[in-house]
């Protein structure tokens, strides 16, 4: 589903700002994988999604999505297969716009004729928002009409997830979607992310800190350092790993212990 092969990004070149943040990463993932991502801050991780999501041209490689060669896709166009969620819960919605509208310009998004934005959703339509806000159990679907802005955290970013997932895309970009929810917010948004993915079968990347989730979340975990992967265990190898052994196994990889804080007391 996603082949990235060879990619390099460095920014701010020929300055004394000049950082190398993708360095010849290349990575596979088949259909419906889910694969979880873990490293340091400046590892390149948000900067890999950014990469995919096409925020940036790469200054070398090339990325295909489900056979299709994106690499120099617009980001516009390549959102109508890529969904993506951020750790800010503010990301993602429109507060000023009610939840139906909101579902509304994501269901369109993914139309494939032209003029999809210039469409009408129809009653048919406003049944399916309900019926999918009812998976969320969070009442939302007794709150269509109002202003997305009146959520909480937790309440807006389940509604992100549904929004990115409602039409399956081909692909799933998480980034560290549940750290900015308290503890209990949080596990109710993985738990959702975990049903949504596994049971739509979507092919899905997801950027975490916590080493537990890593080890539980998906098929594979992948580690970063310095702008390249590092680790990347799966299938008997990773379900018998502890987070200890996950840690020794980054150093061998790295040729560094894992030095951030937030990871190490997640």
């Amino acid at each position: 589903m996603l082949e990235i092969r060879h990619i390099s990004k460095t920014f701010n070149p020929g300055t004394v700002n000049e950082k190398t943040a993708l360095n010849d990463l290349s990575l596979t993932l088949a259909d419906g994988d889910f694969a979880t991502i873990v490293g340091s801050n400046g590892a390149g991780k948000s900067t890999l999604f950014n990469a995919i999501a096409g925020d940036f041209f790469l200054d070398e490689g090339s990325i295909f999505l489900a056979g299709d060669d994106i690499t120099y896709l617009p980001a516009y166009r390549r959102s109508r297969r890529i969904g993506r969620l951020f750790q800010d819960p503010m990301r993602g919605t429109a507060p000023h716009m009610t939840i139906e509208e909101n579902l509304a310009l994501a269901y369109l998004r993914t139309a494939k004729h032209q003029r999809a934005f210039f469409s009408r959703v129809g009653k048919k339509d406003k049944e399916f928002f309900r019926e999918q806000l009812s998976r969320l159990d969070m009442g939302l679907e007794d709150r269509m009409r109002q202003p997305v802005g009146l959520l909480s955290g937790g309440q807006r970013q389940a509604l992100t997830l549904l929004m990115a997932t409602m039409v399956p895309p081909k692909l799933l970009l998480l980034d560290e979607h549940t750290a900015a929810l308290d503890p209990g917010t949080a596990d109710k948004v993985l738990k959702l992310t975990r049903e949504i993915v596994e049971g739509e079968g979507i092919t899905c990347l997801m950027i975490t800190h916590n080493m537990k989730n890593a080890l539980e979340l998906g098929n594979r975990t992948l580690m970063m350092d310095s702008g390249s992967i590092v680790l990347d265990i799966g299938g008997a190898e990773r379900s018998g790993l502890t987070v200890d052994d996950l840690l020794t196994r980054f150093r061998a990889g790295a040729g560094k212990a894992l030095d951030n804080d937030r990871i190490l007391l997640s």
